[in-house]
C-alpha cells in the first residue's frame, strides 16, 4: 500500500481515505485495527467502512476529528483509542494531516519526545505540519503539556 506511512512497527498512517481493497490488504499484511478520524458528513467518507473493516477481520473505531476542531479533550480521546487498539493499527483521515498529527503526538508522549523531535520524525515520514499553522500550534501545545505531566 503506497499511501501508507509506517511510523513505527505498531502504528501506520494512511495518507487519505482507505478503500475496501486497502482494508483487505491491511488485514493480509497483519494489521489488527483501523482508526478513522473522519466525520461521517465529510465528502468521500466511506459509509460502510466499519462493515468492510470488520469483514476483513479488523477492529474498527471512528472518532470524528474536524480539521479545525482540535481540543485537549478530543486529543485525549483519540490518543486513548490509539493506546487501546490492537496493534499494528492503521490510522487515517482524508489527507493524513489529522491522523499523522495524532499518531505522532501519541508516539512523542509515549517516548518522551519534545514537540520538535516529534515534528522532525514526522517530516522524515512525509508529514509537514507547517502547511497547517493551527494544527502545528495545537501539536506543540499538546505534546509540551503532556510531556511535562508524564
Amino acid at each position: 500500500m503506497e499511501n501508507i506511512k509506517r511510523i513505527n512497527d505498531q502504528l501506520a498512517v494512511a495518507m487519505g481515505q482507505v478503500t475496501p481493497e486497502e482494508l483487505q490488504q491491511a488485514a493480509q499484511e497483519g494489521y489488527k485495527s483501523v482508526l478513522n478520524l473522519r466525520s461521517p458528513n465529510e465528502e468521500g467518507f466511506l459509509s460502510d467502512e466499519q462493515q468492510q473493516a470488520e469483514a476483513a477481520g479488523l477492529k474498527y473505531v471512528n472518532v470524528p476529528v474536524k480539521p479545525d476542531g482540535m481540543s485537549d479533550e478530543l486529543a485525549d480521546q483519540v490518543l486513548q483509542e490509539i493506546d487501546q487498539l490492537p496493534k499494528p493499527a492503521l490510522i487515517h483521515c482524508k489527507s493524513g494531516m489529522r491522523s499523522g498529527a495524532m499518531t505522532l503526538m501519541y508516539v512523542a508522549i509515549q517516548q518522551g519526545m519534545t514537540a520538535d523531535e516529534a515534528m522532525s520524525m514526522g517530516k522524515q515520514n512525509g508529514f509537514d505540519c507547517d502547511s497547517n499553522p493551527k494544527m502545528k500550534q495545537f501539536f506543540e501545545h499538546y505534546v509540551s503539556e503532556h510531556a511535562k505531566a508524564s
